[in-house]
């Protein structure tokens, strides 16, 4: 993928790479177009130990911090764009067609669970852990090795607590 911003924004840090050096304030969200993809929305966050590009992640909007998705987890979820570990910063995609990490089997159209893998989501059904506002728009190895195509909405989990 190579999404690029589209919004006036200050800052450098093009949406795929990681950075040591905090290059936007924390929070900000900017839109950028990808020539297959599309357009999308993209949320600056510091990031957390053995984070790849595509794992999920759950947004803390306290500090704007992530810790890899995990079964029980509450509020926003967004896709890591980059290798952004710990001391780190990068973006996170929060909105339009991306890619993400799956487990094995995952389906095309699946709706979106956490799994015991942090990080890393499936079609299979857990109570309490459905990713809402995401769908998948492709079956697992699509574009590449455990990576699957998502639709997403500025999604979220609410451990079930909400309507």
């Amino acid at each position: 993928m190579t999404f690029r911003i589209t919004d006036t924004v200050a800052g450098t840090q093009p949406i795929a790479d990681t950075s040591t050096t905090q290059e936007h304030p924390l929070g900000t969200i900017v839109r950028a177009k990808d020539p297959t993809y599309g357009e999308g929305e993209f949320v600056y966050c510091s990031g957390v130990a053995s984070t790849v590009v595509g794992s999920f992640a759950t947004i803390h909007e306290d500090g704007w911090t992530t810790t890899l998705l995990a079964a029980n987890d509450i509020g926003r979820v967004g896709i890591a764009m980059s290798i952004n570990v710990a001391s780190q910063y990068g973006w996170y995609q929060i909105s339009g067609k991306g890619v993400g990490k799956v487990a094995t089997g995952f389906a095309d159209n699946g709706l979106v669970y956490a799994t015991a893998t942090a990080g890393t989501v499936d079609d299979a059904v857990v109570a309490g852990d459905r990713v809402k506002q995401c769908i998948g728009a492709s079956a697992i190895d699509t574009p590449s090795t455990g990576l699957a195509e998502m639709e997403m909405d500025r999604p979220f989990m609410d451990d079930a607590t909400a309507a």
